[in-house]
C-alpha cells in the first residue's frame, strides 16, 4: 500500500507546475510527510502521558496540528470533506500562516538539539512549491493514509523513502550528491565496526545515508539496554549539511529510521577554521562521501593549512582534524587523489600518511556511483600513528555496473572478509607505505602486482608524453604512405 501511495503522490506532483523534478517531488513529499509524522509522534506521547497520569504539552498549537488543517475527521473517524481546506484557501493557509508559524520555532526553541529547533530550521529553509491548492489537497490525503504506528510500518516507510532518494540521484542534475550506494556504506561500517557509546560524524551528510545505516547497524546489536537506546537517540550521530534540500531530506530520513531529534546542523562545514577544532569537537568515527569536483572560494581555503579549491581535499583535512586519537574513518574520494602530482595532493597524502594509519584502500570500479563518471576509492584510516603498510583491494564484481546492475552487498563480502586479516588474494595486496618517499610524491597508485590491469590515474605529463609519441608515430606512417603514392 505504501509503495502505491508514493507513486500516486509523484503522479500528482508531476501534474503541478511548481514541482518540476525528482528533487522537487522528494522535497515536497518530505515536508508534508514530516508534519504527518510529527502528529503521530505527538499522539503517541499524549497517550503515554495518559497511562502515567501526567499532562502532555503539545509542541504544535491546535490550529496548526495535522487533524485541524490537513485531515479533519468526522465523529466516526472518516475524512471530513466539509471542513477540510482546499484550493486557494488551503494554499494561502499553508504559505501565509502554517509555514511562518513553523519557521518561528527556531527562535522559540530552548536549544539546537530539540525537535522544536529542527522544525524551525526545516520550515525556514524550504517553501511550498505546489502551486495548485487542489493538487496539494490530493497529496495531503494520500499522505494521511500512511501510518507510523508500528516498527514494521516505520521500517517500510524508511525503505521507500530511501528509494525516493535513490531515484532523485538517478534523475541527474545535482541529485546524485545525496546518494551513496547503501551496500558500499554498509561495507564501510562493517570495517570501521562502531560500538555503542562511540560518536559517529558525517560533515557532508547529504541524505544522512551513513548515519541511518550506522544507526541500523548498532540498533541490531543484541541485548541493548534502555540506556543504550537512549545513547543512540541522543548522543551518537552527528552531521552537518550546507544545502537546504539535503538538510531537509537528512532530517526526514533519520526520523523515519527512528531517530526523533537528529543532531544535524545546517551549516557550511568548510566555513569553519580547522584550527578552531578542539578536543570536545572531535568524534570517534567518521563516515563520509564528501562532494568532489566542487571549487571553494579563496576565503574558504584560508581555513585550511593545505590550500586547494578541491572541495573533497578540504573535507579530508577537516575529517583528519575532527578525529579523536584512536578514532577511525572511512571516506570516499576520487581515485586521482592517490597519484595526482600537484602540491595540494602531495601535501595531503603526506599529512594523511604521517598523522594517520591508512590501513586500507578499497578501489571501486566505474559505475559504482550511478550517474557519476568519476572513479573512486574508499580510504580507511585510524588517527594517532603513522602509516606503515596499506592493504589494497581492487573491487571487481565481474560485470559492468549501472542502473540495471547496481552494486550489491554480495559484491563486497570478499572485501570485508579479507580485510579483517589484510589477506593477499588475486584482488588484494599490501604495500610498504612507510617506504614511500617525498621524491616520488607519496604516490599511492593502485598497482595490482597480481597481473590485474592497473587502474591508477596517470599524471598529465605522462598523458602528454604518450600523445606526443602517438603523434610522432602517426606522422611517420603518413610519411611512409605518401612515399608509396
Amino acid at each position: 500500500m505504501f509503495e502505491q501511495t508514493f507513486k500516486n503522490i509523484d503522479d500528482i506532483l508531476h501534474k503541478d507546475a511548481g514541482a518540476t523534478s525528482e528533487l522537487d517531488y522528494t522535497e515536497q513529499t518530505s515536508w508534508i510527510l514530516f508534519l504527518k509524522y510529527l502528529d503521530a509522534l505527538e499522539q503517541t506521547k499524549a497517550q503515554e502521558a495518559v497511562f502515567v497520569d501526567k499532562p502532555y504539552q503539545y509542541i504544535i498549537d491546535e490550529a496548526y496540528r495535522w487533524p485541524t488543517w490537513a485531515a479533519p475527521k468526522t465523529a466516526d473517524g472518516k475524512f471530513d470533506h466539509n471542513n477540510a481546506k482546499t484550493g486557494d484557501d488551503l494554499k494561502d493557509f499553508v504559505n501565509h500562516k502554517l509555514f511562518p508559524y513553523l519557521k518561528g520555532f527556531k527562535q522559540r526553541a530552548t536549544g539546537p538539539n530539540t525537535i522544536e529547533y529542527k522544525i524551525g530550521e526545516i520550515f525556514g529553509e524550504i517553501n511550498n512549491k505546489i502551486q495548485s491548492g487542489y493538487n496539494l489537497r490530493e497529496v495531503i490525503e494520500r499522505i494521511d493514509e500512511l501510518s507510523f504506528n508500528t516498527q514494521a510500518e516505520k521500517h517500510e516507510l524508511s525503505h521507500l523513502y530511501e528509494a525516493k532518494i535513490k531515484n532523485m540521484g538517478n534523475a541527474g542534475r545535482n541529485g546524485g550528491e545525496y546518494y551513496t550506494p547503501r551496500p558500499l556504506i554498509r561495507a564501510m561500517i562493517q570495517v570501521t565496526n562502531p560500538k555503542i557509546g562511540e560518536t559517529i560524524y558525517d560533515g557532508a551528510v547529504g541524505s544522512a545515508g551513513f548515519l541511518c545505516e550506522a544507526f541500523d547497524y548498532l540498533r541490531s546489536q543484541a541485548n541493548l539496554s534502555t540506556s543504550d537506546l537512549s545513547t543512540l537517540q541522543t548522543s551518537t550521530f552527528y552531521g552537518k549539511e550546507k544545502k537546504s534540500l539535503a538538510y531537509v531530506i537528512a532530517i526526514m530520513n533519520m526520523i523515519l529510521h527512528g531517530i526523533e531529534a537528529p543532531n544535524i546542523i545546517h551549516t557550511n562545514t568548510l566555513a569553519e577554521n580547522i584550527s578552531d577544532i578542539q578536543e570536545k569537537d572531535r568524534y570517534d568515527i567518521i563516515l563520509a562521501n564528501p562532494p568532489f569536483g566542487g571549487k571553494e572560494r579563496a576565503e574558504v581555503q584560508q581555513n585550511f593549512p593545505i590550500k586547494t579549491g578541491e572541495t573533497a581535499f578540504l573535507f579530508l583535512q577537516h575529517f583528519i582534524k575532527s578525529l579523536r586519537a584512536g578514532g577511525r574513518a572511512a571516506v570516499v574520494i576520487k581515485n586521482t587523489f592517490l597519484s595526482n602530482t600537484d602540491n595540494a595532493s602531495v601535501s595531503l597524502r603526506k599529512l594523511l600518511l604521517e598523522s594517520c594509519n591508512l590501513h586500507t584502500v578499497l578501489d571501486c570500479p566505474g559505475g559504482t556511483f550511478q550517474g557519476a563518471g568519476v572513479k573512486t576509492v574508499v580510504l580507511f584510516f585510524e588517527k594517532g600513528a603513522p602509516t606503515r603498510n596499506t592493504w589494497f583491494y581492487q573491487l571487481d564484481p565481474g560485470r559492468n555496473m549501472g542502473k540495471t546492475n547496481p552494486l550489491n552487498d554480495a559484491d563486497l563480502v570478499e572485501f570485508v572478509n579479507l580485510q579483517k586479516t589484510f589477506a593477499d588474494s588475486p584482488k588484494s595486496w599490501s604495500v610498504n607505505t612507510f617506504a614511500l618517499s617525498a621524491v616520488e610524491g607519496y604516490d599511492l597508485s593502485v598497482k595490482n602486482p597480481n597481473g590485474n590491469e592497473e587502474i591508477a590515474h596517470r599524471s598529465p605529463q605522462a598523458i602528454m608524453a604518450e600523445i606526443a609519441t602517438l603523434d610522432a608515430e602517426s606522422a611517420k606512417v603518413l610519411t611512409q604512405i605518401k612515399a608509396l603514392l
